[in-house]
C-alpha cells in the first residue's frame, strides 16, 4: 500500500505571494477602521450622545484595551486546546457585529460596549 506525503513546506515571499497578499489587505483594512472608528467615535460621542467629559469620551478606548489584554492572556491558551484556526474564527464572530452596534446604538453605553467586543476580536484574531 503505497502512502502518498504531504507536499513540502514552500518557504518565502515568492512561493506564497497570493497568501502574504491577502494577509497585508486584510491588515490594511483592519488597521483602517481602527483608525477611523479613534477618530469618529469622540465626535458621535459628544454631536450625538451629548458626552461632554474628555474621560467619558476616551472610554470606549479604556475598554478596547483592557479587554484586548485579557483577550491576549487567553488566545494562546485556547489555540493550543482548540487549534489556532477555531479560534482566529471565534475572534472575527466577536468582531462581525460591531460596525452594526455602533451605526445603531442608542447610548453611548453600546458603543463602550462595541469596542469591548472588538477588543475580544483584536486579542483572539
Amino acid at each position: 500500500m503505497l502512502s502518498q506525503a504531504a507536499p513540502a513546506v514552500a518557504l518565502g515571499l515568492k512561493a506564497n505571494w497570493k497568501q502574504f497578499s491577502l494577509l497585508v489587505l486584510i491588515n490594511a483594512f483592519v488597521g483602517g477602521m481602527v483608525g477611523i472608528e479613534r477618530t469618529v467615535v469622540p465626535l458621535i460621542g459628544a454631536e450625538e450622545f451629548g458626552v461632554a467629559s474628555t474621560t467619558l469620551v476616551t472610554s470606549f478606548i479604556v475598554s478596547f484595551g483592557v479587554v484586548k489584554a485579557c483577550a491576549n492572556l487567553v488566545s494562546g491558551q485556547l489555540a493550543d486546546t482548540w487549534g489556532r484556526k477555531r479560534v482566529l474564527i471565534l475572534g472575527w464572530l466577536f468582531g462581525l457585529p460591531v460596525p452594526f452596534i455602533i451605526i445603531w446604538a442608542p447610548s453611548w453605553g453600546w458603543i463602550v460596549a462595541a469596542n469591548a467586543l472588538l477588543g475580544i476580536n483584536q486579542g483572539l484574531a
